[in-house]
């Protein structure tokens, strides 16, 4: 098989369609007819991600997506879940026990500090957050009972980097394992594992599924770590539905297609925004303006459709009224949560975040009461700019 991305998507992991459909069917079955040899049942009962005995353990379009991002990813195998947490729940969850320590960053996706900082608690794990920014902190912060290092990068929301070749190398002095959300950057415009980091999770639902129709996760590593994660998986029951494994194939064939032409319009639309003087500032990895561009541009193929801004405001409360007059004003971009659709969105994320963040974990995150986080979406770029500006000329 070729390893050109636009063909992988399209053709990887055939071998799961055993029918003549060009197009994958829906398996939409809990369980199947047992195989009558005693030995083989057994097998496919205990066998990791067997695609032929029950829905729990595995499922042939579940199997044909998961091949589809191991190769995108450059990993030997992947795992599916039901949603982007419980990817992350179970891939953490087959690394550390009860005694374990966790170095991660500060600014995370909301379910994942909630999970850092109340879940793992409560197990007798402990996180120690730095400043995703300061590649020494992570070195400084393992402690003799470190097994993960895991971080997200770009970050949601500020959209900081992290260097992901200095991380993979000290995870492998230290003998410990390193994790990486890629949610935000897809394996098209970033592919971590070729700076050495050894896990990749994704929430599925956003760029990779790409049509804002379904809740997805996607785990990937080695063989002998999938199989980990898989029986975790078994026991924690977070399957994937068939449906929503067939969506999740089908938007997986445009990734490359759609991802390509975000990154182009949000380059766009974070350019005008620099340069507006209603804006304070403006977040986009791809702007020489943004303190880690250089980084960003060796580890990063393309930058994303995600934008970080600052609108002007004398004080705080100016600051969050203008924002939220501006997400009023607009009449293309939609206020709704999630990223990565066809669709482009904007959120608030200090409301957001308001209700899992003390004003301090907001402030050591970045998050400020004037802040937007723009999710671009496959619109016509002018069009977007359009809408931006005119509801941008309506602030006091």
């Amino acid at each position: 098989m070729t390893s050109k991305t636009e063909t992988i998507l399209v053709h990887e992991g055939q071998q799961f369609n055993s029918t003549a459909a060009v197009t994958a069917p829906i398996f939409q079955t809990s369980t199947y007819i047992a195989d009558s040899d005693p030995a083989e049942y057994i097998k496919a009962a205990t066998e990791a991600k067997h695609p032929y005995f029950y829905h729990r353990h595995g499922n042939p379009t579940n199997s044909q997506v998961a091949a589809v991002v191991a190769k995108l990813e450059k990993m030997e195998d992947a795992l599916v879940f039901a949603t982007g947490m419980a990817a992350i729940s179970n891939a953490i969850l087959a690394i550390v026990k009860s005694g374990d320590h966790i170095v991660a960053q500060h600014a995370h996706y909301s379910g994942t500090a909630i999970f850092f900082k109340e879940f793992l608690t409560d197990y007798g794990i402990t996180v120690t957050a730095v400043d995703q920014t300061d590649t020494a902190a992570f070195a400084q912060a393992i402690q003799a009972n470190t097994k993960l290092i895991y971080i997200e990068t770009p970050s949601n929301p500020n959209l900081n980097i992290t260097d992901l070749k200095a991380i993979g190398e000290l995870a492998k002095r230290q003998g410990i394992l390193s994790m990486v959300d890629n949610t935000f950057a897809s394996p098209i415009n970033q592919t971590p594992v070729d700076f050495g980091i050894d896990v990749i999770v994704h929430s599925a639902t956003k760029y990779l599924g790409g049509h804002s129709d379904l809740t997805a996760g996607i785990v990937c590593g080695s063989q002998e770590y999938i199989a980990k994660v898989w029986k975790r998986s078994v026991t924690l029951g977070a399957s994937l539905a068939p449906l929503d494994s067939w969506l999740l194939l089908r938007g997986l064939k445009t990734l490359s297609l759609r991802v390509k032409q975000i990154n182009a319009n949000a380059l766009q639309l974070a350019e005008f925004l620099d340069q507006h003087p209603k804006i304070k500032s403006v977040s986009y990895p791809g702007l020489p303006s943004h303190p880690q561009h250089e980084l960003a541009t060796r580890q990063m193929k393309g930058f994303s459709g995600m934008i970080c801004l600052e609108v002007n405001g004398q004080d705080e409360e100016q600051a969050f009224n203008n924002a939220q007059a501006l997400i009023n004003n607009l009449t293309i971009f939609i206020n709704a949560a999630s990223l990565g659709g066809v669709e482009s969105l904007i959120v608030h994320p200090a409301s957001m975040w308001g209700g899992h963040h003390t004003k301090a974990q907001k402030e050591i995150s970045g998050i400020t009461m004037g802040m937007l986080r723009i999710s671009v979406g496959i619109e016509n770029a002018a069009d977007l700019i359009d809408d931006l500006d005119q509801a941008l000329r309506k602030l006091g």
